[in-house]
C-alpha cells in the first residue's frame, strides 16, 4: 500500500477547500430545504465556462468570479420557478434545468467543449504575482491553499449571519415542516426559490475558483458532482455529528478535504482515472449505510447483553 506524497497530501486539502463551496451549495439543498436538486450538475460548469470566458476575454478574474456566482443564482431561480409556481417535481425541474445548461455552457465557451485558461490571469496566479518578490516566488500550492481558505472562511462566515437572521430560520423551517412556517404567514415558495439560489450560487462559484485552478473550464465538469457533494456532507456528518449550523458547515468542509485526501490516496495506490465516479458512488453508498450500521451494532450490543444478563 502506497501513502500519499506532501505534496499530494496538501494538493488534496486545497482542492478539497474550494469543492468544499459546492459541498456547502448541496448542503443547503439536501440538509436544509430537504430539496432533491440535480441542477448542480448543470451550475457547476456554468459557473467555470462563465468564469472561463470572461478570463479569456481579458476580464479581471476576481470580476468573473464574481460572474459566476451571479449565474449561479440565476440558474437556482429557473428551477425554482418551475418547481413553484409550473407545479414540476423538484427532482425532474433539477434535470430539466440541468440538460438546458449543458447547451447554454457551450454556446458561453463558443461551442467549445474545453475552454483552456493557459498563460490567462487568473485569481491563482493573481496570488502568486502579489506576495512573490524578487528573491522569493510564492508557490501555486500556497496560492490556492490562501484561495481556499479565504474562500470558505467568508462562505462561512456569510451563511452564519444569514442563518442567524430571521430569514435564515424561516429557510430552515421550510425545509423542517412547511406546513407549519406557512401557518405563520412565510411564504415556502419564495423560501424555496432564495434557498434554490443561494444554493446553486455557491456551486457556480465553487466551478469558476476549480476552473481556475485547474487551468480550464469543460462542458462535462459537471457529471458526479452531486455525488461528490453529498458524499462531502455525509462523512462530514458522520465524523463530527450535527450541531449548530456553523459546525454543520464546518463538518462540510471538513468532509470535502477527507474525501480528496481519499481520492488522493486511491489514486496512489493505482486505482484507474476512470473508475473515479465508480469510487465516488461506493464511498457515498458507505458513508450513507453508516447510520445503520452503527444502530444494527448498538441493537445487537444491547440484545446480547440482555441475554448476559439473563
Amino acid at each position: 500500500m502506497t501513502l500519499i506524497s506532501m505534496a499530494s497530501f496538501l494538493s488534496a486539502i486545497s482542492q478539497g477547500l474550494l469543492w468544499s463551496i459546492l459541498a456547502i451549495g448541496v448542503y443547503i439543498t439536501y440538509r436544509v430545504l430537504d430539496f432533491a436538486d440535480l441542477t448542480t450538475e448543470g451550475s457547476f460548469p456554468l459557473g467555470a465556462a462563465i468564469a472561463a470566458q470572461c478570463i479569456v476575454n481579458g476580464g479581471n478574474p476576481f470580476t468573473a468570479t464574481i460572474l459566476s456566482f451571479v449565474v449561479g443564482l440565476l440558474a437556482g431561480f429557473v428551477t425554482g420557478i418551475l418547481h413553484t409556481k409550473l407545479k414540476i417535481p423538484g427532482l425532474l425541474a433539477g434535470i430539466l434545468v440541468m440538460t438546458g445548461l449543458y447547451s447554454i455552457n457551450l454556446r458561453v465557451m463558443g461551442g467549445k467543449a474545453n475552454l483552456p485558461l493557459l498563460k490567462q490571469t487568473t485569481i491563482v496566479t493573481s496570488v502568486v504575482e502579489f506576495f512573490s518578490t524578487e528573491a522569493n516566488t510564492f508557490s501555486t500550492a500556497n496560492a490556492v491553499m490562501m484561495v481556499g481558505v479565504i474562500s470558505v472562511a467568508v462562505v462561512i462566515f456569510l451563511l452564519w449571519l444569514m442563518f442567524s437572521t430571521e430569514f435564515g430560520f424561516a429557510l430552515r423551517a421550510t425545509g423542517d415542516n412547511p406546513r407549519m412556517i406557512s401557518a405563520l404567514g412565510v411564504n415556502t415558495d419564495i423560501m424555496i426559490i432564495l434557498g434554490l439560489m443561494i444554493s446553486n450560487g455557491l456551486i457556480s462559484l465553487s466551478g469558476g475558483l476549480i476552473a481556475q485552478y485547474n487551468g480550464y473550464a469543460d462542458v462535462g465538469m459537471g457529471v458526479g458532482t452531486i455525488v461528490i457533494g453529498l458524499a462531502s456532507v455525509i462523512i462530514g456528518e458522520v465524523l463530527l455529528g450535527r450541531r449548530g449550523m456553523a459546525w454543520c458547515l464546518t463538518s462540510v468542509v471538513v468532509g470535502s478535504i477527507l474525501y480528496r485526501i481519499i481520492i488522493a490516496f486511491v489514486l496512489a495506490n493505482k486505482l484507474q482515472p476512470t473508475d473515479l465516479k465508480l469510487f465516488s458512488s461506493i464511498v457515498l453508498v458507505i458513508c450513507l449505510s453508516l447510520p445503520a450500521v452503527k444502530e444494527w451494532y448498538r441493537d445487537f450490543t444491547n440484545r446480547r447483553n440482555h441475554k448476559a444478563e439473563a
